[in-house]
């Protein structure tokens, strides 16, 4: 092996990931993408806020982020490097499946989330991913998910 070779990942900022999704605030739940090693893996962060819509029904006193949205935040990040992989903004990204779903600690404002992402299978335009949220060393949540690739319609 040659001194020179190195294996670099890449990044995407909160520009990037608006190029290639078309989720906006307040349903956007990434900020930024790191250790991205092309569509096999990444590490997507979500900052938590207290000021998050959300937080106002869920719940007022206690405020705990809905695992539904770490779920969407771990298919957003998959998806992001699925179109990034592809060239970029021109497919749609479709989430399609979510199976085996845990929660395991609730993420409150103030948590710094990482949505480690792994795929495990692709097939024609139709990625699967392992995912797990985690919140400094401790899993808040995990599932596996399916997302789908489509040509955007020219308008």
């Amino acid at each position: 092996m040659s001194d020179d070779w190195t294996s670099a990942l890449e990044a995407a900022d909160i520009q990037e990931i608006m190029r290639l999704l078309p989720h906006r605030y307040p349903f956007l739940m990434v900020d930024r993408i790191r250790d991205i090693d092309g569509d096999q893996s990444a590490v997507g962060i979500k900052n938590v806020t207290a000021n998050e819509p959300h937080f106002t029904g869920h719940f007022p006193e206690n405020p705990i982020m809905p695992g539904v949205l770490l779920i969407e935040g771990m298919a957003q990040t998959a998806g992001a490097i699925c179109a990034r992989s592809q060239g970029g903004g021109s497919n749609d990204v479709f989430f399609m499946t979510i199976d085996n779903a845990r929660f395991r600690k609730p993420v409150v404002p103030g948590d710094c989330v990482e949505y480690h992402v792994t795929k495990t299978r692709q097939r024609g335009n139709i990625w699967k991913f392992t995912c797990q949220a985690m919140v400094g060393s401790a899993k808040a949540a995990e599932a596996e998910v399916g997302a789908m690739l489509v040509p955007r319609e020219k308008s």
